[in-house]
């Protein structure tokens, strides 16, 4: 691993393209999430310091064909998957 690829992963993301927190390289290391201690691989969008994650509601989709999400709040810890189990976790705190 070069030394360049940061340790955690970033504040806010999301995995919609047409996002302004959708990033590209972050998400193909891959990225884990623990939402009030479960681990969740159903996100959609996450941010730490605010403590909320966006998760699709069923196979329901807008009038512009995105899916619709929910709005979760609570503790949020993300990882990279591509660092091993002892990778470092970013969460508020």
């Amino acid at each position: 691993m070069s030394d360049d690829k940061p340790q955690t992963p970033p504040d806010r993301l999301s995995v919609n393209p047409r996002s302004e927190h959708f990033e590209q390289s972050a998400l193909e290391r891959g990225i884990g999430i623990r939402f009030k201690d479960r681990v969740r691989t159903d996100v959609e969008e996450y941010s730490i310091s605010e403590g909320w994650i966006r998760v699709q509601a069923g196979k329901t989709v807008d009038r512009k064909g995105q899916p619709l999400t929910l709005k979760l709040n609570g503790p949020v810890e993300a990882w990279f998957e591509d660092l091993g189990d002892d990778a470092p976790v970013a969460k508020k705190g």
